[in-house]
């Protein structure tokens, strides 16, 4: 349900006249019941329904979608009295809001006393006085009504705080996202390469990076166009994504045509071996790129390196070596990947 259609149950509730509760009649003597319904019947109340015991009350609770707004409940019944037919629907969450009047001739008040530390929210003496029957009804069913309206701005309020809980993930998620690829964007990769820097230097294990360019993406721009250079960068994130799976793991576009893996607790070897897959992998996809000059398709150029707790003073220092692997491998015909140290 969401809040639009809470808010249009909660009109239908406040705007709910009061005669349109269904209201159970619950008395072992024929009598009795018939006179309660004349007299509700002559004031407007419809949805009466006479039970001559518990037990075919308490399965028309079960089975109906539509109910009672109010129960009128004898005490004394032959199968199930109505103290335990109060503790049954105090049981049950589902059926506890609903107001029960008991309708008695026992003059003892211990029977009230038990009824009302039961649940019961008024009683009615018999024989039955219709001014009093009336008066305690009304109040009943405006006691029920309230009780709903007060539900359904609950609801209403849950709903509104859900809906804003999730345009805020959402709104996170935009703000750390590049639009075009579904890669993380260069603030959220500073944000997490900042943190992971810090756990790194706290818990003594290694930290790389990896930096890569599509090579000659300008040309390929000039060649095939701006939308075809997007669908471009958007197949090679596809791959960085399979490349980063590991749940610290994060791949970004860190600008134009420049993306960057950080790689938590991995050994130098680890790394290579990832920089190696993402050339294999993005030449397989076979995009054909006439303008390049080193492959009829495109191609990456990637630099790495990885972070020892005692070889960089700084995250800064991490990010221009894996910059400068990165230019080693252009320097060196592209389309391959280039490790260096850090000193």
């Amino acid at each position: 349900m969401n809040s639009n259609r809470s808010r249009e149950t909660l009109r239908n509730i406040e705007t709910r006249p009061e005669h349109a509760y269904p209201v159970y009649i619950v008395d072992d003597l024929p009598a009795n019941r018939l006179l309660l319904k004349k007299l509700l019947a002559k004031e407007g109340y419809g949805a009466l329904h006479l039970f001559a015991s518990a037990s075919p009350m308490l399965e028309a609770l079960n089975t109906s979608d539509n109910l009672p707004g109010l129960i009128l409940l004898d005490i004394m019944m032959p199968d199930m009295n109505g103290i335990e037919v109060l503790q049954y629907l105090q049981e049950n969450e589902c059926f506890r809001d609903i107001p029960v009047i008991m309708v008695t001739a026992h003059q003892e008040d211990r029977y009230l006393s038990e009824a009302f530390e039961k649940g019961a929210v008024d009683y009615i003496r018999k024989p039955v006085n219709r001014t009093e029957l009336l008066a305690r009804v009304h109040a009943a069913l405006r006691l029920k009504q309230e009780m709903d309206i007060r539900k359904a701005r609950e609801l209403e309020l849950l709903k509104t705080k859900e809906e804003l809980e999730e345009a805020n993930r959402e709104l996170r998620r935009l703000a750390r996202e590049d639009g075009l690829t579904g890669l993380a964007n260069r603030r959220y990769f500073e944000e997490i390469l900042e943190k992971e820097w810090r756990r790194h230097q706290r818990e003594d294990t290694p930290l790389g990076l990896i930096l890569l360019d599509v090579d000659f993406f300008k040309r390929y721009n000039d060649t095939y166009g701006h939308q075809q250079g997007d669908v471009c960068l958007q197949k090679v994130a596809s791959v960085l994504k399979t490349i980063a799976h590991r749940p610290a793991d994060l791949a970004a576009r860190y600008g134009g045509e420049e993306f960057a893996l950080i790689l938590p607790n991995t050994e130098v070897p680890g790394v290579e071996y990832l920089a190696k897959l993402i050339n294999r992998r993005v030449e397989a996809l076979q995009i054909p790129h006439s303008a390049s000059d080193v492959a009829p398709v495109v191609t990456v150029s990637v630099g790495c390196s990885v972070s020892f707790q005692s070889s960089a003073p700084n995250m800064e220092a991490l990010i221009k070596q894996a910059d400068a692997a990165l230019y080693q491998a252009k320097e060196n015909g592209r389309n391959q990947y280039h490790y260096l140290p850090l000193q």
